[in-house]
This record gives C-alpha cells, sequence and structure tokens, in this order.
C-alpha cells in the first residue's frame, strides 16, 4: 500500500474516533452559490466561429472525480482521483493522484463541502502542471470562472495563468443557472437562433470581480457535426487583448474526436482519466475495514452504515459506490 494511502486511512481513523467519542454538532457551512443568470437573447451576440488549426499548441485540461467508500447519516468517505491531460497535435500526456478524505455533515452538508474540495484538488494539480505550458497555451477547466470566496477556484491560479499569458477557459458540461427572459434554459434558446455551423454567443455576461466571477460567460459551439453547445468563461486579462472568437477558434481543432463529437477533447480525456474502478475501491474499502477493526471502532461505523443503507440494499447494492448518488447541489 502506497504511503500516502496509509496516512490518509489513518488521518480517517482519527476524525472516526473523534466523531465516536465527542460526537458531532450540525454546523451551517456558508458556501457561496452561483447566483442564476438572466439574458434576453439576441441574434447580433451571435459570431461565427473559424475551424483553426492548433497546430503546436499545448491543451491542458484538469478533472476531479469522486467516488464513496461508506456513509452514514453524519459522514461519509470518499476516494478523490484528480487527472490531468495534456494534448498537443495528436500526442496525449497524463496523469493523477488520489486521496481518501473523510467528510463530516448530513449529505446536503456534505454536497457542499466535496465540492469545494473538488475545486481545491483540481487546483493544485494545474498550479503543479503549468510548468507544461508556454505563452498562449491553454489551462481549461471544468466548471465556472468563479475565483475565491470559497465557491471556486483560487484565486492564485488566475493570477500564474495571467502572469505566464496563458489562454485560461472554464468550460462547464452543464449550465443550469442560465435562463433566457422567459427563464427557459438559454442554451436551448440561443441554439435556435444561430445561422451558423460553428459559433460564439459573446457575452451572455461580462466578468465582475466584484462577483467572484473573473471571465465573460459566452455560448460556444465547436462542431458542425454536433448538436453540444457548451457554455464557456473567457478571462477578463484575454478579452482586454484579444477578439472572443480569436481566443475560442483553436478548441474546434480538438472537438472533432467520435468519443466526444463537439466537447475539447483534452477536458474528455481528464475526465476519463479520473475515473476509479470498483476493483480498486473494493481494495480500498476492504484496507479501510482492516484499520478501523484493528483501532476497535469497526462495529460503531458499521453499526452508523446500516441505519443509513438499506434502501441501497433493498436495490441490490452492497457498496455505495456500486450505485453512486448524488450529494452534491
Amino acid at each position: 500500500m502506497y504511503a500516502e494511502v496509509k496516512t490518509d486511512l489513518q488521518d480517517i481513523v482519527d476524525a472516526l474516533r473523534n466523531y465516536v467519542e465527542k460526537g458531532w454538532s450540525p454546523v451551517s457551512i456558508q458556501i457561496r452559490e452561483e447566483p442564476r443568470l438572466l439574458e434576453n437573447p439576441s441574434k447580433e451576440k451571435i459570431k461565427p466561429l473559424r475551424k483553426t488549426s492548433a497546430e503546436n499548441i499545448k491543451f491542458l485540461a484538469v478533472d476531479c472525480s469522486t467516488r464513496t467508500l461508506k456513509r452514514a447519516h453524519n459522514w461519509g468517505i470518499y476516494v478523490f482521483r484528480v487527472a490531468y491531460a495534456l494534448v498537443q497535435n495528436r500526442k496525449v500526456e497524463w496523469g493523477h493522484k488520489e486521496k481518501l478524505q473523510f467528510v463530516p455533515g448530513d449529505y446536503l452538508t456534505r454536497g457542499r463541502l466535496l465540492r469545494r474540495l473538488r475545486f481545491e484538488f483540481e487546483s493544485r494539480m494545474a498550479l503543479e502542471k503549468l510548468n507544461l505550458l508556454s505563452e498562449n497555451d491553454y489551462l481549461l477547466l471544468d466548471g465556472a470562472s468563479y475565483f475565491g470566496e470559497k465557491k471556486g477556484f483560487p484565486i492564485m491560479l488566475y493570477g500564474k495563468c495571467q502572469e505566464k499569458n496563458l489562454k485560461l477557459l472554464a468550460i462547464s458540461k452543464q449550465s443550469p443557472m442560465l435562463h433566457d427572459s422567459k427563464g427557459r434554459d438559454l442554451v436551448a434558446t440561443v441554439y435556435e437562433m444561430a445561422d451558423y455551423p460553428t459559433w460564439i454567443y459573446h457575452p451572455a455576461r461580462k466578468a465582475d470581480k466584484n462577483e467572484h466571477l473573473y471571465g465573460d460567460i459566452c455560448l460556444i459551439k465547436l462542431c458542425a457535426e454536433s448538436p453540444r453547445v457548451f457554455r464557456c468563461d473567457i478571462m477578463d486579462y484575454l478579452i482586454e487583448r484579444f477578439e472572443p472568437s480569436e481566443i475560442v477558434s483553436p478548441l474546434t481543432s480538438i472537438s472533432e474526436d467520435p468519443r466526444c463529437l463537439g466537447y475539447p477533447i483534452a477536458l474528455w480525456l481528464a475526465h476519463d482519466f479520473s475515473g476509479i474502478s470498483n476493483s480498486k475501491l473494493l481494495y480500498y474499502h476492504d484496507q479501510l475495514e482492516k484499520v478501523l477493526k484493528e483501532n476497535g471502532i469497526f462495529e460503531r461505523i458499521r453499526r452508523e452504515e446500516l441505519s443509513c443503507n438499506f434502501p441501497d440494499e433493498l436495490h441490490g447494492f452492497k457498496y455505495p459506490f456500486e450505485k453512486e448518488l448524488i450529494e452534491y447541489v
């Protein structure tokens, strides 16, 4: 077993022993939520994207997955796997790190803490790999361009990218906060208005650092053959120097892979590499139970699990990672 895993397991046991001995007091965790956006769509904001070669441009993407080892009503134990993918021409370099983590709280509280931890781990990985990038290369983040205030990515990451003149973009897999003026899905409304095979809609909202929004919110369609449209936040320091379409156009060259048509392949690879097999999760699960037994708290922890997991067992699931429940909001 890796030394890091042994350390993580001991940290989890210490946290659980503290919980068993002292109990848990529900605490309200204040995490700033992303505000809903209402936009009155304008066809004049839709501009065509020119398919652009990205020869010799590097695209670095990071992503983090979360899987559940054990859960009870007042706590959960999770495995995080953060991965990066560096794509240049047709070459791919990648790597990952894993961490086991105890997270206290009810399922809503844990959901917010898990999201915060994912931001932290993704940002740490990105900062470690910035040395692989040169001026005008791309760093692609999964999510929205909120930085600081315990809500999004750390401001240090933004500052380092600005210092190196990197093309920092935040691309979301889905955009539930974007609505048109009638309260409908903004992506679908703008898509219906567009006349071009590939296009950018800019801006849906301008960057506002007072609101911790560090990038202009836009919508992009990167592949003529794909129906997919994504939210893309372009950092404000890039908008000051380049046209939005000029910044986004190179993404068209990495968005034609049939595995994820219309979505940048670097982000897809980072997401794919962040996946953890059930066999490895079972190994971690068994190692954790072994340590819990050695420390004399296994039976108490098991009883708390039994109080929580009967619905899963009714559906035929022995371990929580066999059917992940959505624990984030």
